[in-house]
């Protein structure tokens, strides 16, 4: 059944929901942009050289973007866009060299080139998620951001957000045994080191891959931001309630 924002606020208040798990890229920052760009240049590259410079069909965006990496760890992201296109390479390992024609290799070349879009580009925070934020710890409502990528720390660092979140699971966990994004262990342990069972605790997600994970792991709430991927899918994928901007929920109370 869907929610509305009344609802949201009312389980708030009375401490029905008492940890928010919130995405990165795409719900607290706006980096997806930094990271969409990073795939195209990626994948661009890639199949032209597989098609040996003749004709070959682009990364598109969004439409590419967003059935494939969006919201998975970057070696699922790899994967699951070659076989969109019916590609096979070898796994490959983490430390395959940026040159390596392996997943992994692919994936430690778009970390490369994202963190080129980063340090070119900086890094752009979505003001109605801080003012979310900010509200729940007033609240004494428990945080954590829960990303797929590695690089989330040294993002929220950039971007001044760090300190905002009692707990951050980011990609070395998913890295370390997690899966990754649409299945829930990265929220269940976030929300499990924040002393909270799943139906405690509300997700916020832009991403379908994330939404599918917080209703995969029986959250209390699954709460869908639409920065492209549109309402419909959102709900389609799970979420309880689609904003356009997290300011939609405030005030708390």
């Amino acid at each position: 059944m869907t929610l509305q924002i009344g609802d949201v606020r009312r389980r708030t208040a009375t401490g029905e929901l008492r940890a928010f798990l919130f995405d990165l890229d795409g719900v607290i920052t706006n980096t997806a942009t930094l990271h969409a760009a990073a795939w195209k240049r990626l994948f661009d590259a890639f199949l032209e050289y597989q098609a040996g410079g003749a004709g070959f069909t682009p990364f598109r965006l969004p439409e590419d973007y967003l059935a494939y990496v969006d919201g998975k760890a970057r070696y699922d992201g790899v994967q699951s866009f070659l076989e969109s296109r019916g590609i096979e390479l070898p796994c490959g390992t983490p430390a395959d060299s940026t040159d390596a024609m392996t997943v992994c290799g692919l994936g430690n070349r778009k970390d490369e080139f994202f963190m080129a879009e980063l340090s070119a580009r900086g890094v752009a925070v979505f003001d109605g998620t801080l003012r979310l934020i900010e509200a729940l710890r007033g609240q004494r409502i428990a945080t954590a951001c829960v990303s797929s990528s590695k690089n989330c720390r040294p993002v929220l660092e950039r971007c001044g957000a760090l300190g905002l979140f009692d707990v951050i699971v980011d990609g070395t966990a998913v890295e370390n045994g997690l899966a990754g994004k649409p299945a829930p262990d990265s929220f269940l342990h976030a929300a499990a080191q924040l002393d909270a069972k799943p139906a405690q605790a509300a997700v916020i997600e832009d991403a379908l891959s994330g939404v599918a994970a917080g209703r995969a792991g029986g959250f209390g709430l699954v709460i869908g931001v639409d920065r492209g991927a549109g309402h419909e899918a959102l709900h389609a994928s799970g979420a309880d309630i689609v904003v356009d901007d997290l300011d939609a929920l405030l005030p708390l109370v």
